[in-house]
């Protein structure tokens, strides 16, 4: 079952007298329980994308289909909360509140939907134990590391048990031990708990967890590279690279 699919999708940028083609006829799929990166140069689209398929954006031309509904049908308000009951977003930076804790953080999409934490208990530990945070649960972000601050914003993208999950360089802020940590958390959302995610990343060794790796360039997709899911990181790391240099000849 498609989870998310968008067609022809294009987005233009108007810069003085030029026009930048930031996406150029974009057919995107991704099915349920998938979990696909998204990679590609700087300014190739990547992170347009992400924002057009999250409804943060509109496209100048296209659809985007998302959890069975098409965007360009919805008005502001049923996006705004399409995207609060069905899309999770990690990003770069960590867009924690510095005033609460780890666990008030985590619950903040619960509150924002008018529902009460409490009710949500099992959940929100079960989560805290899934990123290793059960200790930790009652410090502010600056008692905590970059790691630590990320697997509070995983958490919190996942407490409302969204359809897909987005994430923009989700270990762009960190060092590569850390990263790999998160994009294991990752993978495990993904096998455990049945989560459908699209990750924008330059990192190869991030991709590799993923099933699927999807190639941009000049806002088109350039070519599709099969991941098999249950291959070792390693041997996924080193069909990504060779079709990195693939795309770079």
């Amino acid at each position: 079952m498609e989870v998310l699919e968008t067609k022809n999708l294009r987005k233009v940028y108007q810069l003085g007298n030029h026009a930048v083609n930031a996406l150029d006829g974009v057919d995107f799929l991704v099915r349920k329980g998938e979990f696909v990166a998204i990679m590609g140069p700087s300014g190739s689209g990547k992170s347009t994308l992400l924002h057009l398929i999250g409804g943060l954006d509109q496209p100048t031309e296209g659809e985007v289909t998302l959890a069975g509904k098409p965007l360009s049908l919805l008005k502001d308000k049923e996006i705004t909360l399409l995207r609060r009951h069905n899309v999770g977003f990690v990003f770069q930076f960590f867009n924690l509140l510095p005033t609460l804790t780890t666990e008030e953080n985590i619950t903040l999409p619960l509150i924002i939907d008018g529902k009460n934490p409490r009710q949500y208990q099992d959940r929100i530990d079960n989560l805290l134990n899934l990123v290793g945070l059960s200790e930790r649960r009652n410090h502010k972000p600056d008692q905590l590391s970059g790691g630590e601050q990320q697997r509070v914003s995983l958490a919190r993208a996942l407490i409302t048990e969204p359809e897909i999950l987005l994430a923009d360089e989700p270990t762009g802020n960190l060092d590569s031990k850390t990263g790999t940590s998160i994009m294991e958390l990752l993978r495990l959302s993904r096998d455990e708990l049945g989560q459908t995610i699209v990750v924008v990343t330059h990192d190869a060794r991030a991709a590799a967890y993923a099933d699927r790796v999807v190639f941009l360039r000049d806002g088109k997709i350039a070519t599709h590279k099969e991941i098999d899911a249950q291959a070792s990181v390693q041997e996924n790391l080193k069909s990504i690279m060779t079709e990195i240099e693939n795309l770079e000849a």
